[in-house]
């Protein structure tokens, strides 16, 4: 099953990259940013969860879904990071 297993792949390697980015968020006070922040870690896990069930559909979407909050957080600039 190559696409299932591209699916896995791709994956886990957008998870361990956004992971390592989550890790150098710098602090943030702003209470509507880290609810944000939250929603992020929630999709992280989700993902994980969904990756443990053999849902790679779903898994895939909710890293997708992480992405999107990072970026859309660090492109207005309500995030930074710290190295």
């Amino acid at each position: 099953m190559p696409l299932e297993n591209d699916l896995e792949a791709e994956t886990l390697k957008q998870l361990e990259k956004l992971e390592k980015e989550v890790s150098l968020i710098a602090p943030v006070k702003e209470k509507k940013v880290r609810e944000e922040l939250e929603n992020l870690n929630a999709y992280i896990s989700d993902t994980r969860h969904f990756l443990k069930q053999g849902d790679l559909v779903k898994a895939f979407e909710a890293i997708v879904f992480a992405w999107g909050i990072y970026e859309t957080l660090l492109s207005l600039n309500l995030i930074s990071k710290t190295r």
